[in-house]
């Protein structure tokens, strides 16, 4: 029996080997340029160095982010699979999207938490509103706005949404497959305002091709110090953050999601990442597996009831 056993692990050993020295897949459930693949590529050079691994980010974009979200939880439990999940594909996808092909909770395991964002009501430069007081006033003058985001049911559309109900506006919602075409039809003059994430206009406020009306964060942010914070400009509800994390395969060997889980979070603690991070418009906001995992079932409960209060399902 003794004699089996061994033969058995030495034939398993190439394949553990294989395993270790394969590159990690790291999904990333939206196009190149937002913010999810910015957090990506800012950290898998340090975040490999330190797993001994490469790691190959693998763009799979669409449909809310369900297309990426659903690779994932279909990849082989091996740890060489994760993926840079977000409030939306890991939190209000479950309450939003119809016939969801995975569940957020049951079908992943919290690896990390990495960074939040805060969200900007955005408008063309050339715009009539010069703050949230004009814009509203714009919404209830006769004519109706339109407002992009980056997709139906997203945190941009809700926040979106929200906004325009509670503030009594007439507008209409756009929405685009990403935040980047988003963006581009904010600058054009194609739609009245987008609530974006900060670091997908920052550069944009910055060359004076957007301008920015308020931002969801408890104080005003630096570099930007003439823009007010959503409490300031009198709309506090719109003071929704996003957040992003890493989720591995459920299934996933513990040790092999702390092993990820630290290195991560090394690579996200490093200064020259963090001020790389801090320049994109992130906040580092680092958790551990077992907090991290408590923080998502309070933020899928969150924007359940936020789906409630908007009526926003995602075709």
């Amino acid at each position: 029996m003794h004699r089996r056993l061994l033969i058995a692990s030495i034939l398993a050993a190439p394949a553990i080997a294989r395993a270790q020295t394969q590159p990690l897949r790291l999904i990333v459930p939206a196009p190149p340029g937002g913010s999810t693949d910015i957090l990506a590529r800012i950290l898998i050079e340090r975040a490999g160095a330190a797993l001994g691994q490469a790691i190959v980010v693998d763009n799979r974009g669409g449909a809310g982010g369900i297309i990426g979200t659903e690779a994932a939880a279909r990849a082989a439990a091996d740890g060489n699979t994760i993926i840079l999940g977000h409030n939306q594909t890991h939190a209000s996808n479950q309450w939003m999207a119809r016939n969801l092909p995975y569940n957020v909770i049951e079908s992943f395991t919290p690896v990390a938490r990495l960074a939040t964002v805060h969200h900007a009501t955005v408008v063309p430069a050339n715009s009539h509103a010069r703050n949230m007081a004009g814009l509203i006033e714009m919404g209830r003058g006769g004519r109706r706005v339109s407002y992009a985001s980056s997709q139906a049911g997203s945190a941009s559309h809700v926040i979106a949404e929200t906004f325009v109900r509670r503030s009594g506006m007439d507008a209409v919602h756009v929405p685009y497959r990403g935040g980047g075409p988003a963006t581009q039809d904010t600058v054009a003059g194609v739609v009245d305002f987008y609530v974006s994430t900060w670091p997908g206009v920052v550069s944009l406020v910055r060359e004076g091709r957007l301008r920015a009306l308020s931002i969801g964060a408890t104080q005003r942010v630096p570099g930007f110090p003439d823009l007010p914070t959503t409490a300031e400009a009198g709309v506090p509800f719109m003071a929704v953050d996003a957040w992003f994390g890493l989720f591995a395969p459920r299934g996933v060997d513990a040790a092999r999601v702390t092993r990820l889980s630290e290195a991560f979070l090394a690579a996200l603690a490093q200064p020259e990442t963090a001020e790389r991070a801090t320049q994109a418009g992130l906040n580092a906001a680092p958790m551990g597996p077992a907090a991290f995992a408590e923080f998502q079932q309070a933020e899928v409960r969150r924007w359940q009831d936020m789906a409630t209060l908007t009526g926003i399902v995602m075709e």
